[in-house]
């Protein structure tokens, strides 16, 4: 059987080439999912997750007092994250309200990244926050002071930082024994620290995790405690295990299918079930192994090609190149063998379990009058029925990996009802296309089995686009609705002195990088239980810049709403009564929270009008352009705001850091996205070239009767435009089905704003690209056919 093997390997080997084809493909998807997903998660600990870098766990929810002492037990080998809010004096100008934040001790825990000068070594040195600097107009070498009264104190600014991260963000970093200065301000807040190494005893209500873990939860909080990353990793990676075995798998049903009568013969001539099952095992190791580590290289190299791409197509997506992810690949490798291996034993198993004469019959196992075809077809009836009964459950409980596994069941069927569905509907569509349509028709509908496999991996392509389309575009919406609540507005320069002027308004919106400025009116009011005085203001226009289309600013009468992140040191509750004061007019209002615009308290226009009859412009509200530089915006801002005595609040710097991951997660999905349409392509054209070799006599016998070459290329490219709408619209229907799913299951769970999204315009264009891209597949295969003359292919074997 040696020789048998040998000979197999030199006669088939264009067959074998297709095989090994999606092998590599195959491999290298899954190698490429591995390397992209893993550079996404290194780019999401580089930038949202950089304050837990390089430690060992991460200890949260701690009181001050227990922060103190852990931080003073492991000395450099912990990293306090937290701030205090404090006023900072800069240019002449003085900052209420600003974070003051720790730099750790050891140069591997510092998590800011420094972009000029150095971090701070010893008393009286500080680091500021690049934004700000260009705020304050502040550089190295200058001097700020911070705090007031008693416990203020003067810093040299030795070191400007850019903060990846708003987990602990701040305007000013000193060092630890710096900032223990404010230990008992009640402003200060030191709720976590990242310890490297063994943690010890901690307080029973503290929480310690790994950073891995730090990261996942603190993203999750983004997203109403879902997950969002890591379900979609687990999607992806059963996408692609599925994807790639169900490729492989096809690939070696037509390719062994094709040579069943040579294994029928060798069972005449003497060889034993045992000897065909192992000289087949043996090509398909061979074919396999190769085929998987080209696989392997492939999937690196695309995969590290695909971050290189998103890192020039986008510079501030934080996505990072990872060391090879070695989980991955020998995940790949292992799929791509045990898969070819597995494909070639199931379609050789068929043929030796009858007898050699039997064999040497035509295949009629896909015809439901058949014992194997009803068996087939009762196997897809309860796998369909399973997987649509498995996704209701995933539905009710929310188990992503439920819902995997009734996707997968119900695929699975769909695929297994090929045969019978498939050729039905491209009856349906290809007698309209003329009389070579329905030669096309016919020659598709044939073979059943050939038909359906020849379409299973664009079937699985079109499916995973669409799905993941519908999902991308439901999500990114519900994420940009929340962000949009979150931020209302990009920056605002705030008053509390003189009322800003109409000159200053024009200033603002000549600047660069605005789309759209306001002045909103109000006065300066007093407020039981805030220190100072702060800007009471009424926005009835607040629909023209903010985000959210103004509802941060409709107020009731007798409310006054405060932004509950600019006063992080608030004593105030929502719902607590206060009493507010405009020079002799005083009322008192119930207290409403929110986020997002800046130092200014909102009150409806009859509370203004009954605490001021002279209200003047004590806020600017900005809203950016889309393609504005954000930091250079907020420099120019604090450049006009300081000679008008106004402060500069932005929400510019908090929207980028929070949206960084979504970016991310977008990005990697979309490159995952490019991965499927080349499985789809290679696919389709792989089983439709393996066909045409199939199918070399009948194409002689069709030239013979008069079918010229022109017409023969026509024949094929429409079979392939046939089996690629068909396949296209099926998958459309079943994904936008799964994606209503993937919705219900964890979408709605993680956004509850969000409402089901499908993008029909990108749906089209994935419809006619699907259309050229089997007209495309034909080429090749069309021209060999083409090329046979019918003599030679009459006499073909």
């Amino acid at each position: 059987m040696r020789t048998v093997f040998l000979a197999s390997l030199r006669t088939h080997i264009r067959r074998y080439v297709a095989a090994a084809i999606a092998v590599t493909v195959a491999v290298a998807f899954v190698v490429g999912v591995g390397v992209l997903t893993t550079g996404a998660q290194t780019g999401i600990m580089a930038g949202f997750g950089a304050p837990f870098r390089n430690s060992s766990y991460v200890v949260s929810k701690l009181r001050n007092e227990d922060a103190f002492k852990l931080v003073e037990r492991h000395g450099e080998n912990a990293s306090p994250l937290g701030r205090a809010m404090l006023t900072v004096r800069a240019g002449g100008r003085s900052y209420p309200e600003m974070g003051v934040g720790p730099v750790a001790a050891s140069t591997d825990l510092r998590w800011q990244k420094l972009t000029s000068g150095r971090f701070p070594a010893g008393k009286g040195e500080a680091v500021v926050d690049v934004w700000d600097a260009q705020n304050w107009d502040v550089s190295v070498g200058d001097r700020i002071r911070v705090g007031e009264g008693a416990t203020a104190a003067d810093f040299t600014v030795v070191g400007i930082v850019q903060a990846p991260s708003p987990v602990a963000q701040a305007s000013v970093y000193v060092t630890w024994p710096q900032l223990m200065r404010w230990a008992d301000d009640p402003s200060l807040g030191i709720y976590t620290v990242t310890v490297r190494g063994a943690v010890g005893p901690v307080p029973d209500d503290a929480k310690v995790q790994t950073p891995e873990q730090a990261i996942a939860d603190r993203t999750a909080q983004l997203q109403n405690g879902v997950d969002t990353w890591s379900l979609l990793l687990l999607l992806f990676a059963g996408i692609a295990v599925f994807v790639s075995i169900l490729v492989i798998a096809n690939t070696f049903s037509i390719l062994l299918a094709q040579r069943l009568r040579d294994f029928a013969l060798l069972r005449c001539v003497g060889a034993t079930r045992r000897q065909v099952m192992s000289s087949v095992r043996r090509e398909a190791a061979v074919v396999g192994l190769i085929a998987s580590l080209a696989g392997v290289l492939v999937g690196i190299g695309l995969g590290y090609g695909l971050i290189a791409l998103i890192k020039t197509l986008s510079p501030i997506t934080p996505i990072a190149s990872p060391p090879p992810p070695a989980p991955w690949l020998l995940g790949g490798l292992a799929i791509g063998l045990m898969g070819t291996l597995v494909a070639a034993w199931l379609p050789i198993r068929r043929v030796v379990r009858v007898s050699p004469l039997a064999a040497l019959r035509p295949d009629t196992g896909t015809d439901p009058r058949t014992a194997p075809g009803r068996a087939r077809l009762a196997l897809a009836a309860v796998l369909s029925i399973a997987g649509l009964l498995l996704l209701v459950l995933a539905m009710v409980s929310h188990s992503t990996v439920v819902m995997l596994a009734g996707g997968g069941s119900l695929f699975v069927g769909v695929l297994l009802f090929g045969p019978v569905l498939v050729p039905r509907l491209i009856q349906l569509t290809g007698t309209r296309f003329g009389p070579i349509g329905q030669l096309a028709t016919k020659n598709a509908v044939r073979n059943p089995r050939r038909t359906a496999t020849t379409t299973a991996s664009l079937l699985v392509g079109i499916t995973l686009i669409t799905a993941v389309l519908t999902g991308i575009t439901t999500t990114s919406a519900a994420l940009n609705e929340k962000l949009d609540g979150q931020h209302p507005v990009d920056a605002a320069l705030v008053s509390t002195g003189k009322p800003l002027s109409d000159d200053l308004l024009d200033k603002v919106r000549r600047t660069s990088g605005v789309d759209l400025a306001i002045a909103v009116d109000g006065a300066v009011a007093t407020v039981s239980g805030l220190d100072k005085p702060i800007p009471v203001i009424a926005a009835p226009d607040a629909k023209r810049v903010a985000r959210d289309g103004g509802a941060f600013a409709q107020v009731e009468p007798g409310v006054i709403r405060l932004d509950e992140s600019a006063f992080r040191q608030l004593r105030l509750r929502a719902g607590d009564k206060v009493k507010v004061a405009v020079g002799e007019r005083r009322a008192e209002l119930r207290v409403s929270l929110a986020t997002g615009w800046g130092l200014e308290a909102l009150v409806a226009p009859e509370t203004l009008a009954q605490l001021t009859g002279s209200s003047a412009p004590r806020a600017i509200w900005i809203r950016a352009s889309s393609d504005a530089d954000s930091a250079r915006l907020v420099g120019a801002l604090g450049d006009l705001a300081a000679p008008a005595g106004a402060n500069v609040y932005d929400q510019l710097e908090a929207r980028e850091t929070e949206n960084a991951p979504l970016a991310i997660l977008t990005w990697a999905i979309v490159a995952l996205l490019g991965f499927s349409v080349a499985i789809a392509l290679v696919g389709i054209a792989n089983t439709l070239g393996l066909s045409v070799l199939e199918r070399v006599r009948e194409h002689a016998l069709l030239r013979a009767l008069g079918l010229t070459r022109r017409q023969l290329r026509q024949m094929l490219a429409a079979e392939a435009v046939l089996l690629s709408l068909v396949a296209a619209l099926l998958g459309t229907v079943i994904g936008i089905g799964f994606a209503w799913v993937g919705y219900v299951t964890f979408v709605k769970q993680a956004l509850t704003n969000a409402t089901m999204q499908v993008p029909w315009p990108l749906l089209g264009a994935v419809l006619l690209t699907a259309a050229l891209a089997g007209l495309l597949a034909s080429v090749l295969p069309a021209r060999r056919a083409a090329r046979v003359t019918p003599a030679a292919g009459l006499s073909f074997e």
